[in-house]
Parts: structure tokens; C-alpha cells; sequence
């Protein structure tokens, strides 16, 4: 790995990581009435066509993040229903 593709990996795994105080917030207060359905679902369209792009062009730190930042955003939308009733 080159300097440029470490650079890409680190700034991928900080913008993922943005959705990681909102996970805790959530799971600490068993509410999610705050969080927006709609912007994660739009998030979650636009990482999935990274990771194709990714893939498309071979590039491990674009794959790699979005399916990370994927992830956190199924995990967001799950506590959103699962704390539904608490809101």
C-alpha cells in the first residue's frame, strides 16, 4: 500500500466514523426519534454505488470504507425501528 492509498483508507475510516457518536447516543438513551430515516437510507444509496465504483476501478480504500460506513448505517436504521416504540 502507497502513501495516496493509505491517505484515502484513513480519510474513509474518519467519515465513516461520523456515524459512530450518533450509535452510541441512541443505544445510551434507547431512542432514535431524532434520527432521519430518509437521510440514512439516501447515505446508504450512495455508499453502495462506492463500493461498485470501487470495485469497478479496483480501489481497496473506497471499497473497503463505504462497506464499513454500510455497516454502521444498517446498524443506525436497525435501532431506529427497534427503538421506535421508546420515542
Amino acid at each position: 500500500m502507497d502513501f495516496i492509498e493509505g491517505l484515502g483508507l484513513v480519510a474513509g475510516i474518519l467519515t465513516s466514523s461520523a456515524v459512530v457518536p450518533q450509535l452510541v447516543t441512541t443505544v445510551k438513551k434507547k431512542k432514535a426519534s431524532e434520527v432521519s430515516t430518509v437521510m440514512f437510507i439516501v447515505l446508504l444509496s450512495g455508499n453502495a454505488l462506492w463500493v461498485y465504483y470501487g470495485i469497478d476501478k479496483k480501489d481497496v480504500p473506497i471499497i473497503a470504507t463505504n462497506i464499513f460506513t454500510i455497516c454502521l448505517n444498517v446498524a443506525m436504521l436497525f435501532l431506529k425501528f427497534k427503538y421506535k416504540d421508546n420515542d
